[in-house]
């Protein structure tokens, strides 16, 4: 086993690796940059404005108060006092349940270790195995490990008698943690204000009938199999073509009402002009104002046909679509069943909210979308494993010896 050098340098290694994220974290959460960031749920509630709107250049990106770097950890000690309810109001359930593990950490390993402490260490600590083996080197801490017990020793016993004591505890511990969560998530999910997604579920991969059409086998299907709660549907359309000429219509609007504001404060009678080539660094120099108005005149007339080509093509439905039922209970059956015999077909899942759809995704069929998961498994198979290798660089210099071979420079230092 590893000397009590080792162990300390091994532990300073990773509190101070700990403690390096924690800096960075709290200093990246003070610039105003990252608002958006770690602040997401006050900007949907429309409780926090963006700070970088009223400064200038630098102070958008960068936090030059050296006041709020003195005291920026002080977010820390007045979110462990904070009640639960406020918590869940301020922060999100997923914060609260984030705190609850670390004090379901310290409330099953304290009594985990002052009972070694008090029972496991002074029973190891009286063995003599070590001490009886002339050709063995060992140091204090293998004296108190179960190392240091005789074979066959009825010393065995206590150990075996604290695993089930450690295993109850556990146990016991994570039961009523458990309990507790899901009351937590029973009660926010019936204090939240009701939405679409709750009660609507996606199905994927319906299958195709020759006498119907999607939107017809769709509503015949779910009539049939959940009659008393099912209310309805609505078909996925392949609609990329289209949502690429309305992101690219947006992102013109964006420059229209760039240059129209530049030119409304300038106070100017020159309206800003821009060329049109690429990045607008060369080409011909046109009015900017009346440019982006014309581009996006014509973007609506493209995004209009295609609107109407998507709706009239029945090859543009896919075998998706959103189903909503009447209750919620109606969705949980719906999205948590099998609905047939085949399991490749009529694939339920909860919908996700409108924001979190990726429309791009739902025209993937069902095959090239099972290989994709498996190529994500085997990728995440290999950054796992190649992780370990870092992993074991920083154990490798756990001792003192290791340290010195890899860092020569620092061997006056490792001498003091």
């Amino acid at each position: 086993m590893a000397s009590l050098s080792e162990i300390g340098v091994s532990a300073a290694i990773n509190l101070l690796t700990a403690f390096a994220f924690l800096v960075a974290f709290a200093v990246l959460r003070l610039q105003p940059i990252n608002d958006r960031v770690y602040f997401p749920k006050w900007y949907l509630k429309g409780l926090r404005a963006s700070p970088t709107s009223s400064r200038n250049f630098v102070n958008r990106f960068v936090n030059l108060d050296v006041t709020t770097y003195m005291k920026f950890l002080n977010w820390m000690p007045a979110a462990l006092r904070m009640p639960q309810p406020e918590l869940i109001e301020h922060a999100g359930l997923d914060s609260a349940v984030y705190i609850r593990i670390y004090l379901l950490g310290l409330k099953i390993f304290a009594p985990v270790a002052l009972l070694s402490a008090m029972v496991l260490v002074p029973v190891n600590w009286i063995g003599d195995t070590l001490e009886s083996s002339k050709d063995l080197k060992y140091n204090d801490i293998d004296k108190i490990s179960i190392s240091n017990i005789p074979y066959a020793s009825r010393l065995f016993w206590v150990h075996i008698g604290m695993s089930y004591i450690f295993t109850f505890w556990t146990c016991y511990c994570l039961f009523n943690e458990y309990k507790i969560i899901t009351e937590l998530r029973l009660k926010f999910l019936a204090s939240e204000s009701r939405r679409p997604d709750q009660f609507t579920v996606l199905v994927r991969n319906v299958p195709p009938d020759p006498d119907e059409t999607v939107s017809e086998h769709i509503e015949h299907f779910f009539c049939v199999n959940h009659p008393d709660h099912y209310l309805l549907h609505n078909v996925v359309y392949n609609a990329n073509n289209l949502a690429l000429i309305v992101a690219k219509k947006n992102k013109l609007k964006n420059w229209l009402v760039y240059y129209q504001n530049k030119f409304e404060r300038s106070g100017s009678q020159l309206r800003p002009t821009t060329r049109t080539g690429f990045l607008g660094l060369w080409g011909n120099k046109v009015d900017s104002i009346d440019h982006y108005a014309e581009n996006i005149a014509k973007l609506s007339k493209e995004e209009e046909e295609e609107r109407a080509r998507v709706s009239s093509d029945p090859s543009a439905i896919i075998p998706a679509a959103f189903v909503s039922f009447k209750t919620r209970w109606g969705a949980a059956v719906c999205a948590q069943t099998q609905q047939s015999c085949n399991p490749t077909i009529w694939l339920t899942e909860w919908a996700p909210e409108p924001r979190d759809v990726c429309w791009e995704n739902l025209s993937i069929p069902f095959v090239e979308l099972t290989i994709r998961k498996l190529l994500m498994s085997v990728a995440l198979f290999f950054l796992i494993f190649c992780f370990m290798i870092p992993i074991a660089f920083v154990q490798s210099l756990a001792n003192i010896e290791s340290i010195h071979k890899v860092f020569p420079f620092l061997g006056p230092l490792l001498e003091k």
